[in-house]
Order: structure tokens, then C-alpha cells, then sequence
């Protein structure tokens, strides 16, 4: 449940805040807390931790700058998720703001209750994205200085070996180059997440291929080094491709795009998946087999569903996956029915399609593919229903281009 702090002395405006955000996120899925004063909103502030705070500038003991000071005070500018809300639409106090930790800020008077909402989920989503991104920094610091230790005790075997050897000369040499290389990633990588891992993998790579390790259990624990790699470089990919798609302009070309074409590439780039777990996919098309969108979108979407259901098949049946074409008042719909592993709904449904978000623990994955289904089908004006049932299989019904 998320936290909310509205920190304004006008209750009217607090109420109104209240209620535009609760009808459209869900009151179930809020907390609400609210201060008049700023010194109130700073000992709520330390006390709850909200996950995102609206902040009236102008407050009845002390302004909106200094509470956003003492709020920096708790918690580090780039975990923060605050709004501030002004009376007018002053620029250089709105520069102020940002510099000062605010996430954005609003004008009072000027923006109406989908702009507040906007506003606040992107607020919170990158806040989420700040706190996430901090982790898995934390953690390839982990990795870096494993990788360290495991060089250090490398070098030592090398010397070992090239005393006894002189035929492993090259091999040492090579494998100082390699050193070399890691070394300037470890230096890097506090500045950058997705280069550094993809450098680092491609060198170990090569060490793999160069080293010989006599003792079994070195060799057992860089295997085990490179599967994390392996899983910390498909987050960050994954990750860059929803950015990249939240940051895609408008002018991406809708055209008239055959389903069953499309689906011919899905199983091409999923050939793999589908010889592993032996899955039958089928097409039924009678109401339509073509619909207009942007097709690399389209494909995004298919490849994502269609890779779920083989992804998260039930371990006792062979995966049955059904793609099919539907009209609904007049708008074309794509379902994707699997007979899989299932979700529990009532238990998972709120948080679905949140970034993040996994329900799987015993499978591999990030929880951001239907994050990025969503999106790309809310951008193309649709949305999705799901239904599905644990230990039987899920549904996903695709509104592509919905009626206005």
C-alpha cells in the first residue's frame, strides 16, 4: 500500500487531492496522511516515510523550500517523491524546487485531475526506478569485488603455473590483459550500469575460454559468477527497453499489420522456448486476421505474452497456447489464453502490471514485461483484461484500439 502525505493548510484542497487520487488509483491501494503546517509535514515526513508527499509551497509556519530541506535531511534527494504544489506559476521557484530534491511540481489553479494523477505516478514510478537502480548498483559493487578476489587468486595460480610451464606463457599474458580490462570496469561501473556489465561479460567470457582452473570447485564458482551476470544484464536490458519505449515520440507509423506474420517472427525468435517445453501454439483468426497499430509495438506485446505463457507453463502438461482475434464494439482485440501455471488474482491483481513485479518466485524473471505490455497498449489508447485461475492457466484480452 502506498503512503501519501498531503501537506497543504487549506483542507479543501487537501479533500479534492484526496479524492482524485483515490478514485483513479484506488483507495484500497492508499494511505493517506495529511499535515496543515510544515512542521507537522516534517515529523510525519520522518515517522511514515511516504512514498510521495504533495507540498503546498506556501504553509501557515514556514514554506515549501525549507520543508523540502529538512525532508532532504532524512532521506537522500534521489529517494525522495515529492510534488510541490505553488500558487502561482513562478519559474525561478520552480527551478528552486527541482534543484532542491522536488520530483515536479504543479501550479495551483492550473492543472485539473488527470494532470495530478500523471503527475504523481510518474513521480512515484521514478522514485521506484531511483530506489531500484541504487540496489542493483549495491550489488555489482558485490560482484565487482568478488571478481577481484577471484582475479587475485587467478594471478597466483598463473604464477604457479607458468613456473612449471613455459608453454602458458601466452595464455598468462592474455589473461593480464583481461585484469587490465576488469580493473578499468570496476572503475567505471560507478557511473554506469548497462556498458560496464556488457564489457564485463564479453572479457569473461574470454577468460573462461583461455583459463585452465585444475581445481573443480574455481571453475563451479565463475559458473556461478557468470549465471549472475547473465541475470543482472537481462534485467538492465530489459530495463533500457522501457525507457526507451516510455521516451518513444509519436510518430511511430501505424499500418495495416497481419497477425498471422507476425506470428511467424514471434515463434522464430521464441524457437527455443518452444522446442524445450514441446508447446502448441495456435492461431484462430475467423474474425479478423489483420489490424492496424505500429508494428513494432504489436510484436512487442505478442513476444512478451506468448513468452510468459511458455515461460510460466505448468510443470505437469504440455503448454497449449492460443492467440486469437476478436471485435468488440467494432475495435479489433488479440487473446492470448495459455493453460500455465496460473495467478492469483485477488491476492495479485492490484499490482499485476507494476513495475517490478513478480508472482513467481521458482521462475526466472525481472517483473518488467507486462509492465511494458501495459504501457505500450495504454499508448496505443487500449488496455488489457485478465482472467485467470491457479494451476489452470490466464487469459489476457488485449483492447488495441479502443473506441472513443
Amino acid at each position: 500500500m502506498k503512503k501519501i502525505l498531503l501537506a497543504d493548510d487549506n483542507e479543501i484542497d487537501r479533500m479534492l487531492y484526496r479524492r482524485f487520487l483515490g478514485k483513479q488509483l484506488g483507495y484500497e491501494s492508499l494511505e493517506f496522511h495529511e499535515a496543515t503546517s510544515g512542521e507537522e509535514a516534517i515529523a510525519l515526513y520522518k515517522s511514515l516515510r511516504p512514498d510521495c508527499v504533495l507540498l503546498d509551497y506556501n504553509l501557515q509556519d514556514t514554506d515549501g523550500l525549507t520543508v523540502l530541506e529538512q525532508c532532504r535531511q532524512v532521506a537522500p534527494s534521489e529517494g525522495m517523491c515529492v510534488v510541490m504544489i505553488t500558487g502561482s506559476g513562478n519559474e525561478k521557484l520552480a527551478v528552486r524546487a527541482l534543484n532542491g530534491g522536488a520530483s515536479d511540481y504543479l501550479v495551483k489553479g492550473q492543472f485539473d485531475r488527470e494532470l495530478l494523477i500523471k503527475t504523481v505516478t510518474h513521480a512515484m514510478e521514478k522514485s521506484e526506478w531511483q530506489h531500484y537502480q541504487a540496489r542493483y548498483h549495491a550489488q555489482l559493487q558485490t560482484i565487482n569485488q568478488q571478481l577481484r578476489d577471484s582475479l587475485a587468486e587467478l594471478t597466483d595460480t598463473r604464477q604457479q603455473l607458468q613456473a612449471r610451464n613455459q608453454e602458458l606463457a601466452t595464455i598468462n599474458r592474455e589473461l593480464a590483459r583481461t585484469n587490465a580490462d576488469l580493473d578499468n570496469f570496476v572503475y567505471a561501473a560507478s557511473h554506469d550500469l548497462r556498458q560496464p556489465v556488457n564489457n564485463l561479460q564479453g572479457l569473461f567470457d574470454e577468460l573462461r575460454r583461455v583459463a585452465v582452473f585444475p581445481d573443480p570447485e574455481e571453475a563451479k564458482v565463475l559458473r556461478l559468477v557468470d549465471m549472475s551476470l547473465q541475470a543482472l544484464t537481462t534485467t538492465i536490458t530489459d530495463l533500457a527497453t522501457v525507457v526507451q519505449e516510455q521516451r518513444a515520440t509519436g510518430t511511430q507509423v501505424v499500418e495495416q499489420v497481419s497477425i498471422r506474420e507476425l506470428m511467424d517472427e514471434v515463434r522464430n525468435s521464441l524457437r527455443t522456448q518452444i522446442n524445450r517445453t514441446k508447446a502448441h501454439i495456435r492461431l484462430e483468426m475467423e474474425q479478423m486476421e489483420q489490424v492496424e497499430y505500429v508494428r513494432a509495438n504489436l510484436r512487442t506485446i505478442l513476444l512478451n505474452l506468448v513468452s510468459n505463457a511458455l515461460k510460466y507453463h505448468h510443470p505437469a502438461r504440455t503448454p497449449e497456447v492460443t492467440i486469437r482475434t476478436l471485435l468488440h464494439n467494432g475495435a479489433p482485440v488479440l487473446e492470448v489464453q495459455d493453460n500455465g501455471m496460473g495467478i492469483d488474482l485477488d491476492r495479485h491483481g492490484a499490482e499485476l502490471f507494476q513495475l517490478f513485479r513478480r508472482f513467481h518466485p521458482g521462475v526466472e524473471g525481472t517483473g518488467v514485461g507486462l509492465f511494458l505490455v501495459n504501457r505500450l497498449v495504454q499508448a496505443g489508447g487500449g488496455h488489457i483484461a485478465v482472467e485467470s485461475r491457479e494451476g489452470e492457466g490466464t487469459t489476457f484480452r488485449v483492447y488495441l484500439n479502443e473506441a472513443d
